[in-house]
């Protein structure tokens, strides 16, 4: 028997979440601020998840956007969102972090993964801007997360694919390999049957439009429409995902 493929959507607000376990999901990655790489999502934003959502919560422990070199203030902050997470109920942490010549930052995630205790680890694509990707993913792996998001150090995981194939080989079943990035209705079946990833991650994103009739024409730079998780979509991936396995 075929192994069901897993979906993860990363969700960028509460909303998002809502649509993509309508649209079929199978666990969502909640974070705030998409355009800049995501961020770490409010306190409402992760308990009012936590108290709609049938499905896994994971929340991305990141305090800002930029690289993932982090200084000792910004690993309190991590810290102290991962033990909120504990005490809100979530079902997974996502962090990551770097040194400064672009290796696993061992010792803050070390901290970081005892702080989650026993929820599960997601590693982030802060693998994919290690400059050693199969010594990262040992480390990784040395380190006990549950799995590795990644696009194979590509821009997208279409882009990254022979990659994530070749990592795929090498965790063994070590570490699950979760394939992300650019992933939509007609390329995640391709993806995963070629990479072997049995996890993907997508956004499922679509333009939401303004309802507001009045916008201030001096203010060109706000933009008054935004991006949010669009069911339809989610339930395009996750039929193309289950026609791959048929």
């Amino acid at each position: 028997m075929s192994t069901r493929l897993t979906l993860e959507i990363a969700s960028n607000s509460l909303a998002s979440a809502l649509a993509a376990q309508a649209g079929g999901a199978d666990r969502i990655e909640l974070f705030d601020n998409l355009a800049e790489g995501g961020t770490t999502p409010s306190f409402a934003s992760i308990a009012m998840a936590r108290e709609r959502l049938s499905i896994p919560l994971f929340v991305l422990v990141r305090p800002r956007p930029g690289d993932f070199h982090y200084d000792a203030l910004e690993a309190e902050l991590m810290l102290r969102d991962i033990a909120q997470c504990r005490a809100l109920g979530c079902d997974g942490v996502v962090i990551g972090a770097l040194d400064r010549q672009g290796d696993i930052d061992l010792p803050l995630c070390r901290a970081l993964i005892q702080a989650a205790g026993p929820l599960q680890v997601t590693f982030h694509r802060a693998f994919d801007a290690a400059r050693d990707l199969p010594a990262a993913l040992e480390q990784v792996i040395a380190l006990g997360c549950r799995r590795v998001l990644t696009s194979g150090g590509q821009a997208s995981a279409v882009a990254g694919v022979d990659v994530l194939e070749g990592l795929v080989a090498r965790a063994a079943g070590r570490i699950s390999v979760m394939a992300g990035a650019g992933l939509n209705p007609a390329n995640i079946a391709a993806v995963a049957r070629h990479s072997g990833c049995v996890e993907l991650h997508a956004s499922a994103k679509s333009r939401r439009h303004s309802a507001m009739q009045f916008h201030n024409p001096a203010l060109r730079g706000l933009d008054p429409h935004w991006d949010q998780t669009d069911a339809a979509i989610v339930a395009g991936l996750r039929r193309a995902l289950d026609g791959d396995l048929s």
